[in-house]
């Protein structure tokens, strides 16, 4: 009898997630319990908001929306950085029963424009940073200063209502948030999620962490994308916790630490490359082990590599857990769990938290253990499918499973290992070359911090495998010294024959390699 290898969430036994609906109640736990605790920590001058204070600015700004013609069921647009303007509106927004779709600030005007009318936006609210990018927009202001009362603005003249035209069919009732994927390789593509969805997401990261109302984070990963969204920020907040919402509404590695010390950080959540560029600065910048509080960090959105998890456990001194997400799955599928001592598998991303993930063959039969396949998922995160395109549904969604395109095995004990994405593939006369394993095997390297792997055209094989590479600081090796170190760990068809050694690689608005524009500047 063959063994197949699929696995399911279990459980903790001593921690309960917070109980929630959706966005409309997500703060009314650590209302009722601590109103007076602080929520967020807002810009440079780290201004304390208070629960209590926080969902007064809510119900003020939905009350508003409401006022204004927003009804239950349309869409808006939000721009903003990591600002209180977004969190208030994001929250606002929701109970004022729109359904909320967070964008990009730094997305050119037309692609911006583009997406507002694909999903035919009812109105846009927009932050202080973000207002010259969209000029037909309601701009949003929160006044937040020691020792004066919180006050919304809201300013409804600059554009009318349904200006984007209108609201895209697919929608339904329950539908909280309209989110956009990473699109790396193609397209971003909108994912809508109900406030089921986005419960189940938000109970999974608490209870994969046991966030609590002692717990707080530097929100690093920007918040119109899922990791920064559900694991940073709704997450921590359901629990009773703190977030501190940096400076400029971004992520900056100068004033990172001193962030986290102000604000007494449990932990964190980042994408490999903040990670990569957190263990590059000085030994100067990093703290001393536990201090600030931290229990743990964590990574997401993109392969982190065994080296950069070591490097960076032992400069922090606490583990750095690895999770896999995805926009369709409303954030986490997986994750490694808290310690104890020696549970970790470096190279996995966990087990399945929340959800159940299957390996299959390309028949859609389950693989045994240890042998490689695509990896589905499904669960109460997971979205129902894209929006307004039944074509990418149809081949992404399917019986109940998310179909992630990614590769990856189950070991005996349900761990999943990620070994690439199918479309990724590089065909090398017949043998097919994973960019991801090629790129861990590389970022090994003693020399190298980030490596991008990618196919060159040839008229002979197909495709040769191309790479390249960032090195760390102070160091200076010879492609050559690059190549004999590969020779070592992997199959001759996977050596990389081209490296290029460059100061910098793209990267997505979330922090993940953007392989369409590696494609395109390197593969020659």
């Amino acid at each position: 009898m063959t063994t197949v290898a699929t696995a399911s969430a279990q459980e903790p036994d001593r921690y309960r997630p917070p109980a929630l609906t959706g966005l409309v109640d997500l703060l009314s736990r650590p209302v009722r319990a601590r109103p007076h605790a602080r929520a967020l920590v807002v810009g440079a001058e780290r201004v304390e908001l208070s629960y209590a204070g926080l969902a007064s600015l809510a119900d003020d700004l939905a009350r508003r929306l409401t006022a204004a013609g927003v009804r239950p069921g349309d869409p808006v647009g939000l721009v903003a950085a990591n600002t209180v303007e977004f969190v208030v509106s994001l929250l606002g927004a929701a109970r004022a029963g729109a359904v909320v779709a967070p964008l990009d600030p730094a997305l050119p005007p037309g692609q911006l424009g583009a997406r507002l009318g694909a999903f035919g936006a009812r109105v846009v609210l927009c932050g202080p940073e973000a207002t010259a990018g969209v000029p037909a927009a309601w701009p949003v202001r929160i006044r937040v200063t020691p020792g004066s009362p919180c006050a919304v603005t809201l300013d409804t003249t600059r554009a009318p209502l349904g200006l984007y035209g209108t609201r895209t069919p697919g929608l339904a009732v329950d539908d909280a948030l309209i989110l956009s994927t990473a699109g790396t390789m193609d397209r971003a593509r909108m994912v809508p999620l109900t406030h089921g969805n986005v419960a189940a997401a938000v109970r999974v990261v608490c209870a994969t962490y046991e966030l609590g109302p002692r717990d707080a984070t530097v929100a690093v990963m920007p918040l119109f994308h899922t990791h920064g969204l559900v694991a940073a920020l709704l997450a921590t907040l359901a629990g009773g916790g703190c977030v501190l919402l940096p400076a400029g509404g971004r992520f900056s590695a100068d004033t990172f630490w001193d962030d986290m010390r102000a604000v007494g950080a449990t932990w964190f959540t980042a994408v490999p490359a903040i990670h990569e560029t957190l263990l590059a600065r000085s030994a100067g910048d990093h703290p001393a082990p536990l201090a600030p509080p931290l229990r743990f960090a964590r990574s997401s959105s993109a392969p982190l590599n065994t080296a950069t998890q070591r490097a960076l456990e032992r400069t922090l001194g606490v583990p750095l857990l690895s999770a896999y997400g995805m926009t369709e799955a409303a954030h986490q599928a997986s994750s490694e769990s808290l310690p104890p001592p020696g549970t970790s598998k470096h190279g996995s991303v966990g087990r399945p938290t929340g959800t159940r993930i299957q390996v299959v063959d390309p028949s859609g039969q389950a693989c045994p253990p240890g042998v490689q396949g695509e990896v589905w998922v499904r669960g109460p995160s997971v979205a129902r499918g894209y929006l307004a395109d039944p074509a990418a549904t149809a081949q992404g969604f399917g019986g109940g499973w998310l179909r992630t395109g990614d590769l990856g095995h189950l070991d005996a004990d349900g761990a999943l290992f990620l070994t690439g994405r199918i479309r990724n593939l590089i065909d090398r006369a017949g043998d097919q070359v994973s960019p991801e394993y090629v790129e861990d095997v590389l970022c090994g390297c003693p020399a190298v911090a980030e490596a991008a792997v990618f196919g060159v055209p040839d008229e002979r094989r197909g495709y040769r495998v191309g790479a390249a590479v960032v090195l760390r600081e102070e160091e200076d090796v010879e492609p050559a010294e690059i190549v004999r170190y590969c020779l070592d760990r992997l199959a001759p068809f996977e050596v990389p024959e081209w490296i290029q050694v460059v100061p910098a690689l793209p990267h997505t608005a979330k922090g993940a390699l953007d392989r369409q524009a590696v494609q395109l500047r390197f593969a020659r």
